[in-house]
């Protein structure tokens, strides 16, 4: 990185920045709570870190959190793992998500607005979703639900998602969930571990067109599951309740005021999971309090929602980004529901979706945005975009060629908001800032009560180089534990081994000398050659902007002689060969847009790339097969999107020896 620093693809305009919500909320912290009147957001962001007990005290002030009870202090024990935030305060989530529905003003206007493949917005009111969360809340306790019981929901991105969780939280229950498309040992490999009391199903889901019957393997999910007490049916396709059922419209169709459980701030509120790509997936627990605070922070500050936005992120419910797109609500926002492909009947159907619900915020991944711009989809053109204020990606480092892309065929007065985080914290470390430039192929910078930094191996924090992200301060939405680690080993192995008492992340960042973040892909699969520490996903976005590449994927292999092997595989697209010219390209764009040693030593196609079920690709276990590790040590089948594709890279290491 230069000193200089570079000029940015965007700024906000004073007018702007003077409305964003961080900016009022500066002003008034400085006024309440001593926060920096002058120096922007990155004073604030200073001021958050030094005095994160008061920053978040200010946080539950500005957003009227609701505490039934009282806390004794905001930080008890501020050691990590072990952190214990509001020590004696009560609250509730789902209380705080549906406060909307309280106005009179606001009850009748869109809560959510749902939409299927034909992109057609169906609205819940804020009036009819509390009225639906109270009813099916009384059901649940009728049914024997209490705080602390686990409610499971097999189930696509509908409202029906939504009432469900809600209602749990509203009666102190855990939450968890798995989207449809994932098979019977995935959803067991999760669900079993935290032995749901209560299963929502539906009977199938659409997708890409077509209808996918899911009744056998909701069976197979009621044998294996001997803890569930009821299970709730919704016919998304029309198919009759089976037998033993309870119906979901009869469970919500009371009138019903909501009744709220007060449960302890860091009582649980829902169990997400790791991607599983080798052993079990962890069950990773959040707290109701933990939850509701880094949500209004970084919904409210950072995306600078409120009420009169629409909130859509293409996301599934098995992925964090459907948790924090309900978590919308809380902000009194209109959460914006997709049910359907990314993709269909066209690749701009995303964009479809965000002009007839006039989205405020659009959230994709990085690796939509670079399909758009390979398809030649042009969405300022060809859709009504004026409500849309921000597009923020993750999933992956948005790509040079991304940011230009939207800049230049969505608006050029447009926030692009990279952002990365991870399931680990339902939240992101980095990424939006609406009174901050935007720098093509930088996050804007690290996130408020963030306190984000970049380590070499020795823990000596590194300024425009390459280091581990390390979070060195307690987050509240960090895991107050995992499912079934009772002595808490396994949680301190997966982030405090490294640097104890410090969270390691296992990304490659740097954060450069004007604040702002890159992320260069996992540091457990980087690349290492001749000392030189590169990420895998500068390689990706140099090679899949030539047209034959669909998809790529970069390994890099320590051998046993002190050598170093990195092959790239290629995913052709249709009609391309890997012949010699092709290959001379792929290298050739390598060396002269980043340099010799990005260069693979081998390029090798293969059939397609392969990926975690939430679309990662599999660095890590592919390299595992490579090394020799036997498959079924180096990758769980159920968490792979297609585990036949792995049988290539272990016949590989078997020729390669």
């Amino acid at each position: 990185m230069t000193s200089a620093t570079p000029q940015p693809l965007w700024s906000p305009g004073p007018e702007r920045i003077a409305a964003a919500q961080v900016t009022r909320f500066q002003e008034w912290a400085a006024e309440r709570y001593g926060a920096p009147a002058d120096g922007g957001y990155p004073a604030l962001h200073r001021w958050s870190v030094d005095e994160l007990d008061t920053f978040w005290q200010a946080v539950a002030t500005w957003f009227d959190v609701r505490f039934t009870t009282p806390y004794e202090e905001v930080l008890g024990n501020r050691s990590m793992p072990g952190a214990h935030w509001f020590p004696g305060a009560t609250l509730n989530y789902a209380e705080h998500a549906l406060r909307a529905a309280e106005d009179p003003a606001r009850a009748g206007e869109p809560a959510l607005l749902c939409v299927d493949e034909t992109h057609e917005p169906v609205p819940v009111t804020w009036a009819d979703l509390r009225r639906q969360v109270g009813s099916l809340a009384a059901e649940l306790r009728a049914l024997g639900v209490r705080p602390g019981d686990r409610v499971s929901g097999y189930l696509p991105n509908i409202p029906e998602a939504v009432v469900a969780l809600l209602a749990t939280a509203a009666v102190g229950g855990v939450w968890t969930s798995c989207a449809p498309d994932f098979g019977a040992r995935s959803v067991l490999d999760r669900f079993q571990q935290v032995e749901p009391v209560v299963l929502f199903t539906v009977d199938g889901y659409r997708y890409g067109g077509k209808q996918h019957d899911r009744t056998d393997t909701v069976a197979e999910l009621r044998r294996e599951l001997p803890t569930l007490r009821a299970v709730v049916h919704i016919p998304l396709l029309g198919t009759a309740a089976p037998e033993g059922t309870l119906d979901w419209s009869a469970l919500t169709s009371a009138d019903t005021e909501p009744v709220f459980e007060d449960v302890p701030f860091d009582h649980p509120l829902w169990v997400l999971y790791s991607s599983g790509t080798t052993g079990l997936p962890k069950a990773i627990v959040q707290s109701q309090g933990g939850i509701l605070l880094e949500h209004l922070k970084q919904l409210g500050l950072h995306c600078d929602l409120g009420p009169g936005d629409r909130f859509f992120w293409y996301t599934s419910t098995g992925w964090m980004m459907w948790n924090f797109l309900v978590s919308g609500l809380l902000t009194g926002t209109t959460v914006v529901l997709y049910d359907g492909s990314p993709g269909f009947p066209d690749t701009g159907a995303q964009w479809r979706i965000a002009e007839r619900t006039g989205a405020t915020l659009y959230g994709t991944s990085a690796a939509y945005v670079m399909a758009c711009r390979k398809a030649e989809v042009h969405p300022g053109r060809d859709f009504d975009l004026s409500a849309v204020k921000c597009v923020a990606t993750t999933g992956s480092p948005l790509p040079p060629d991304g940011f230009r892309w939207l800049h230049d065929e969505v608006a050029e007065d447009l926030w692009i908001a990279s952002v990365s985080g991870g399931t680990d914290v339902c939240s992101c470390f980095a990424g939006a800032v609406p009174t901050l430039p935007v720098h093509i192929g930088e996050l804007q910078a690290a996130c408020l009560g963030t306190d984000l930094q970049s380590w070499d191996p020795a823990g000596k924090p590194l300024t425009g180089e390459v280091g581990e992200l390390v979070v060195t301060n307690p987050m509240p939405s960090m895991p107050i534990r995992f499912w079934n680690d009772p002595d808490g080993s396994r949680y301190r192995d997966s982030y405090f081994e490294m640097f104890p008492g410090t969270w390691r992340h296992g990304d490659w960042i740097t954060i450069t000398d004007h604040g702002s973040v890159v992320i260069h892909g996992r540091s457990d699969s980087t690349l290492n050659r001749q000392g030189v520490r590169m990420g895998s996903a500068d390689i990706y976005e140099a090679v899949e902007r030539l047209p034959e590449i669909k998809e790529s994927l970069v390994i890099g292999l320590e051998e046993p002689n002190g050598g170093y092997w990195m092959p790239l595989f290629v995913h052709l697209a249709p009609g391309a060969a890997l012949d010699e010219d092709l290959i001379d390209r792929i290298r050739r764009t390598i060396r002269e847009e980043l340099s010799p040693r990005h260069v693979p030593d081998e390029v090798v196609e293969v059939p397609a790339i392969p990926h975690t079920l939430t679309g990662k690709r599999l660095e890590v276990p592919v390299k595992r097969l490579l090394q020799g590790t036997a498959l079924e040590k180096a990758v769980n089948p159920g968490s792979v999107d297609n585990a036949e594709l792995l049988r290539f890279y272990e016949e590989l290491a078997r020729t390669r020896k």
